[in-house]
């Protein structure tokens, strides 16, 4: 399970916010990943805003591109506004891409 994680990890590090040249788990966005024990995944996500302008299009993305990953049977996007998002969960490679270090 836990290799299967990191490559849907390494998936999500493919995906940029348009307008913000750092992906979506660098930024934060990813709030948790679940496998079940059948492969099906459901990811809590966030956007920077709630009037993003990716916000229809960028969770079909993460779901298309997450299911897509070897052993995934299926993929499902929540979004979620709580906690809302903020420089701080960016990570430090974020941070320092952004020159907010």
């Amino acid at each position: 399970m836990v290799e299967l994680e990191n490559k849907i990890v390494d998936m999500l590090k493919t995906i940029y916010d348009p307008e913000i040249p750092v992906d979506i788990f660098e930024l934060g966005l990813i709030y948790e990943v679940r496998i079940d024990e059948n492969q099906h995944v459901e990811i809590d996500m966030t956007l920077t805003s709630p009037n993003c302008p990716v916000a229809e299009t960028l969770p079909k993305e993460v779901e298309d591109k997450v299911a897509s990953v070897e052993n995934v049977k299926s993929a499902k996007v929540n979004i979620v506004f709580d906690p809302p998002w903020d420089k701080d969960m960016m990570s430090e490679e974020a941070k320092l891409e952004l020159g907010f270090l």
